[in-house]
């Protein structure tokens, strides 16, 4: 067998710091973020970090007869974003919301949460910085942060790249799911506001940044008080805590919580066979950040559709007699909702429409996706 020791000399010490992991940066990560844990403790679960899993009490959670409810998701090209301009720091509420938003669609209160974060070479500050907004979206969607995974491989990403993921579990008491069964025409759709980009697009973003060479760190063109940085990098809004109690007290129909594939593909998820989704574009002002995307780059309001959330991170289906509590009481909750059509008899799918200068179209559009 051959050997690469010269004939007398002692043989290689291997180790794994040379290797290019280091078990005591890990570990000082890990003593570094469990106050940041211990931070999103609920009843049910401590939120104490350091063991090979993490426990939750759904008795302690106040459940009786609960069904379990579990998603996972990243951020996407969106982290690409934030590490080319050193915004960590609310990235983790993005994976968070892109989780507890699936759940709530669901009527499942999310519970708790474990994250998984990747990179080349652990850079402790970055890393902190992630778990802290991480952390952050979990008090805000009222979760806990029960634990994860830190990831150092060496050869896997460029240096200072990183990639994460988030698993989340809810629970929705026995006959409280939001299953889609309850929607009938007639139905009004009620949407709620998105706080930009959210987490789906990026791809098409950050090729439109390069292309048209945006200047991030200058204010935007359509906003001279903000960076179009911070524009860009908004982390998605999280809708648990002003949609659960409408849930619980049985007066949603359905949710649709509004990513990939934007309001076309999205809304007739919820959707029996035999219903279709009829959306007015012009029942919301289109926001000035998405009417700067698809004027840099000449996209079609059919595709402004399947792509961008358009405004609306959210969109309820409910009874039309509900319609004018539900809009008071999202407002009390500090949401900003449109009435933006209805359900009618049809083939599943939905269809988007807008009359003429409606997302700066120049003559009358519709945009349908069926299912």
């Amino acid at each position: 067998m051959a050997n690469d020791t010269p004939e007398g000399a002692a043989p290689r010490s291997y180790s794994y710091e040379q290797a290019g992991v280091s078990i005591a940066a890990g570990n000082a990560l890990v003593r570094a973020i469990a106050p940041l844990a211990r931070a999103t403790a609920r009843p049910g679960a401590d939120a104490e970090l350091g063991g090979f899993g993490g426990f939750f009490d759904l008795r302690a959670a106040g459940y009786k007869d609960p069904l379990l409810v579990a998603g996972n998701d990243g951020v996407g090209t969106k982290v690409k974003l934030a590490i080319d301009h050193d915004r960590h720091d609310a990235i983790g509420i993005d994976l968070v919301a892109m989780c507890v938003n699936d759940l709530i669609v669901q009527g499942a209160e999310p519970l708790f949460f474990l994250d998984y974060f990747a990179t080349g070479k652990l850079d402790n500050g970055v890393a902190e910085r992630v778990v802290a907004g991480i952390a952050d979206g979990c008090r805000i969607a009222g979760c806990a942060l029960i634990g994860g995974e830190t990831a150092e491989m060496p050869g896997m990403y460029a240096a200072g790249d990183y990639d994460l993921a988030g698993f989340c579990v809810g629970a929705v008491e026995r006959g409280e799911q939001l299953t889609g069964d309850r929607v009938a025409a007639g139905d009004v759709l009620i949407g709620l506001a998105s706080s930009g980009v959210h987490s789906n697009g990026y791809s098409l973003v950050r090729r439109l940044a390069a292309d048209k060479g945006w200047k991030m760190e200058r204010p935007a063109l359509f906003d001279n008080e903000r960076l179009l940085i911070d524009h860009l990098i908004e982390p998605t809004r999280i809708y648990v805590k002003s949609l659960l109690p409408l849930i619980r007290q049985q007066r949603i129909h359905a949710l649709a919580h509004i990513t990939g594939g934007g309001l076309l593909e999205n809304v007739p998820r919820v959707l029996p066979k035999g219903l279709h989704a009829r959306i007015d574009a012009g029942a919301w002002e289109q926001p000035r950040l998405m009417a700067f995307l698809q004027a840099q780059g000449h996209i079609e309001p059919a595709e402004m559709a399947r792509t961008f959330n358009c405004g609306l991170g959210m969109v309820l289906a409910v009874a039309a007699d509900e319609v004018v509590s539900l809009l008071a009481d999202l407002a009390a909750a500090g949401e900003v909702a449109h009435v933006i059509g209805a359900i009618e008899p049809g083939e599943r799918g939905c269809t988007v429409q807008g009359a003429p200068e409606v997302w700066s179209a120049r003559e009358s559009w519709e945009a349908i996706h069926v299912s």
